[in-house]
């Protein structure tokens, strides 16, 4: 079940103007695009005819991750290397006019600016052509990059990036050398990772290694799931990682951690190219945790941002007006995923009890809803962080209520009560009393009107059995829903 709310949105509204900044360092490259179309095979050689009909030429590898942290509004810092040539300095234009800090990317004249031309027809890639030295760095080109990482740790990022291409930047010493500092200054680093050794990234806060990246690091089959999961979560405990976040394409991503391993499905409605996602999964998930998003909602909001760029053609990082917008849309579609059925609740409420939130329960028919009713959810959701709503069924309060109510169908008042911010989730019970339904969520507080006393609240009891409390909220004077229906009678 998709679950999105309202502090997601408010996070991503923090990025921009937010005093943290985030430092990427890792393998940048420009990639280029030939688009045209194909409309005859050439005569020389079985191979299609481009005919060109524009260029482009963006930032991609570690670049595109900063230009994504760039997109979503957040101060961001780059150190790679380039060649001393033109491709270089039409890269560092590139990343430049983005608005990141381009200070500290070194040049060397030992090797190309690393770059991917992709020979494009339409949606459809012909051929990619790459310029890259497979050279590894000198012991001079390691000691520049890490007095460039020296200096710009200075500035005390919020985190630190790693976007490893394999391209030599992050060799098993620089990289060491880079988390150990790190951890002096108690900055996290966050590692996309290459190769099947990932010994070079102990101590990183986490890494977010690909479905086929992790098999390989695991050594186990790319196809047996289970065994693949349980293979990372063995390499987390080996790397000393806090979590693992496994993207998995299609199947969303896997969040593992020291409690639990959680499932995050993916949200994207259509599929024109992955170039690129890693890059805006790594960048939103460090720009939620800098801002106070726990691991699993940072993720999500990752998960979103990486289906928006996955509808696109070619290396496109994500902007904030597109995630904000994709987050506004979830959010509506979310109204409706509040209402659960007992095996949906169970899953929230583990995942809130994970994150150490204190939950609420509260119960109703909620039959015409009032101002009354709203004010009372409002003051509900303040004795804790999460408020669940049991809401009875038709049949119960034809019981309760009597043989005309209720005026309104159970499907309707649920799909009402869940567009209410104040609650996080809805789900009908059709018993005389939610007991049952209390036993099995075990919230911290129970909440009633204040025409109740302590002692006649359902479950009260029970919810003090194991450490919870029972709060009466202050009903308001003169609004229910008998005085609604005895006024359209008059």
């Amino acid at each position: 079940m998709t679950y999105m709310n309202s502090q997601l949105i408010d996070t991503v509204r923090q990025f921009t103007g937010s005093k943290k900044s985030i430092l990427v360092i890792g393998d940048v490259m420009l990639d280029r695009y030939l688009i045209g179309n194909v409309n005859r095979i050439s005569p020389e050689a079985p191979v299609p005819v481009v005919l060109l009909k524009q260029s482009e030429d963006r930032a991609g590898g570690a670049a595109n991750v900063a230009a994504n942290l760039s997109g979503l509004g957040l101060n961001t810092e780059i150190i790679g290397c380039i060649g001393d040539d033109v491709t270089g300095k039409i890269l560092t234009q590139i990343i430049a006019d983005s608005g990141i800090g381009v200070a500290n990317i070194m040049t060397s004249k030992l090797r190309p600016t690393v770059s991917k031309t992709r020979v494009m027809s339409g949606n459809q890639q012909i051929v990619r052509i790459d310029d890259e030295s497979a050279a590894a760095f000198t012991v001079e080109e390691n000691q520049q990059l890490l007095s460039n990482v020296t200096q710009a740790l200075n500035n005390k990022p919020a985190m630190v990036i790693l976007s490893d291409y394999a391209k030599g930047v992050l060799s098993d010493n620089t990289c060491k050398a880079i988390i150990e500092y790190c951890k002096q200054l108690n900055i996290p680093v966050i590692a996309d990772p290459k190769g099947r050794d990932y010994g070079k990234y102990k101590g990183a806060s986490t890494l977010t290694p690909n479905k086929k990246e992790t098999a390989e690091a695991c050594g186990v089959d790319i196809n047996e799931t289970e065994a693949l999961l349980h293979a990372a979560e063995q390499l987390k405990n080996q790397l000393n990682l806090d979590f693992l976040a496994v993207t998995r394409g299609e199947e969303g991503i896997s969040l593992i951690d020291d409690k639990q391993i959680q499932h995050i499905p993916a949200t994207a409605k259509k599929v024109f190219d992955v170039s690129g996602a890693g890059d805006t999964v790594i960048a939103t998930l460090a720009a939620g945790l800098a801002h106070g998003l726990n691991p699993h909602d940072a993720l999500q909001l990752a998960n979103i941002a990486a289906g928006i760029v996955v509808g696109k053609v070619g290396t496109v990082p994500v902007s904030k007006a597109e995630l904000l917008k994709a987050l506004v849309s979830e959010d509506g579609q979310s109204q409706a995923d509040k209402i659960c059925d007992n095996a949906q609740l169970a899953e929230l409420v583990s995942r809130w009890k994970a994150n150490q939130q204190k939950i609420v329960f509260t119960n109703g028919c909620f039959d015409l809803l009032h101002a009354g009713h709203v004010t009372y959810l409002e003051a509900a959701k303040k004795t804790g962080d999460k408020l669940i709503l049991g809401l009875n069924t038709d049949r119960s309060v034809s019981a309760l209520k009597g043989p005309t109510r209720p005026v309104v169908h159970e499907g309707d008042r649920a799909r009402v009560l869940a567009a209410l911010a104040s609650v996080d989730a809805v789900i009908l019970f059709d018993e005389d009393t939610p007991l049952q339904l209390i036993d099995a969520i075990r919230p911290d507080v129970i909440v009633k009107g204040d025409d109740y006393t302590e002692d006649q609240v359902v479950g009260g009891t029970e919810v003090k059995s194991w450490g919870g409390s029972v709060k009466l909220i202050p009903l308001v004077q003169g609004r229910s829903t008998s005085n609604i229906i005895k006024k359209l009678g008059a």
